[in-house]
């Protein structure tokens, strides 16, 4: 029999608003070692007590992986989008705003 693993992406909301993205097998006890602060070097251990705000379980380590180092390049409006379910939200963070912008093009054909 083979036994099924489990990987989770979580995001943590700390004490200051910012948002920290990790891996674990285990949210639970991940969450407890954040908020217990057995780290100092690490990124939570001065912004706690942390709050766990979004768990995604993941079978495939590879995607787990990937969507974790994803989530990580996203601003705070992004991950606000994701921990809210609000796609809407994420697909406007993710548009192109510059001026270079192919969507702008119209402007400079006038």
């Amino acid at each position: 029999m083979r036994t099924v693993k489990y990987l989770y992406v979580y995001i943590l909301k700390c004490s200051d608003g910012t948002y920290y993205t990790g891996i674990t097998n285990n949210p639970e006890r991940r969450l407890l070692q954040h908020n217990k602060g057995f780290n100092k070097d690490s990124y939570t251990y001065t912004r706690r007590p942390l709050k766990l705000v979004y768990c995604e379980l993941f079978t495939n380590f590879n995607l787990a992986i990937e969507w974790e180092t994803r989530i990580k390049k996203w601003s705070k409006a992004k991950k606000e989008g994701l921990i809210n379910g609000d796609w809407q939200r994420i697909l406007n963070e993710a548009a192109c705003k510059n001026e270079t912008s192919h969507k702008n093009t119209y402007r400079y054909l006038k």
